[in-house]
Parts: C-alpha cells; structure tokens; sequence
C-alpha cells in the first residue's frame, strides 16, 4: 500500500475540515493526497441527442466549475505547504466512485468531511460518509 490519502472535497465547511485534517497529517507523516471532488451524475436516463449533447456541455462547465472554486484553492494550499499532492474531479455515485478512486491510486485511507453540500437529500437517502464507512476497502476518517 502506498503512503497516499484520498481527500473528498466539496466545497462545504465539512470538506475544509477533512481538508484541513489532512494537511495536518501530510505534514507529519509525508503522505500524498489525493484531492477529489465528484459530482453526483447518474447515468441512467434515456435522452435526445439533443439532449445528450446539452448533458456533456453541462458535464463540462461542472468539472471547470468544480475544479476552479474547490480544487484548485485546495490544491494552492497544500503547495504552499510542500505537501504532493494530485488532484481529481471526476462524475459519478459519489461513495462508489470515491472507494473506486481509493483502489485505483491504492489509498491508506479516505478522508471525509461528516456532513457536506448535500444537505436534505442525505437526510433523507443517508451520507456520502456513512456510505463509505459500511463499504470501503480501507479506513475512512470521518472529519467533523
């Protein structure tokens, strides 16, 4: 396993925590964070072509987006600090494709804010963070 932690960032003050957390730690063990933002995106509807096209345009300008306002301020912190880093945005079912991340660049651990930008809905559906605590691989560290 390498020396490497995945950091799910949102944007909310949840995710600066887990951020937050993460620096601390970078910085007394060495370790590599993986920074990642991932926008919820189901792939199961059925659309136009025109409308497909329409979904992409989006898709885009919520990566650009995504990437500008949350990963690259995140980014600019741990290089300021000297801490290696790397940096994904990416769509998908957010607990799926954080622990599909953690495997693929084989992650010590997940970092994770306890409450982020999805409000309501997790209320009612359950967390990013309890999600992944009943179904990673590898120890999630739950930021409050």
């Amino acid at each position: 396993m390498s020396n490497s932690v995945l950091v799910a960032v949102d944007g909310s003050e949840g995710g600066g925590r887990a951020l937050q957390y993460a620096r601390e730690r970078a910085k007394l063990d060495g370790a590599k964070l993986i920074v990642t933002y991932v926008i919820e995106w189901s792939p199961y509807s059925f659309n136009t072509p025109e409308e497909n096209a329409e979904r992409h345009m989006r898709r885009e300008q919520e990566i650009e987006r995504a990437t500008e306002g949350v990963v690259a301020p995140a980014a600019a912190l741990l290089k300021a600090d000297g801490i290696e880093h790397e940096t994904v945005v990416t769509h998908g079912p957010p607990a799926e494709t954080l622990i599909k991340l953690a495997e693929k660049h084989n992650v010590q651990h997940i970092f994770i804010g306890r409450r982020g930008q999805s409000g309501i809905k997790s209320l009612l559906f359950g967390s990013v963070a309890g999600n992944l605590i009943q179904t990673s691989p590898v120890p999630v560290v739950v930021v409050p």
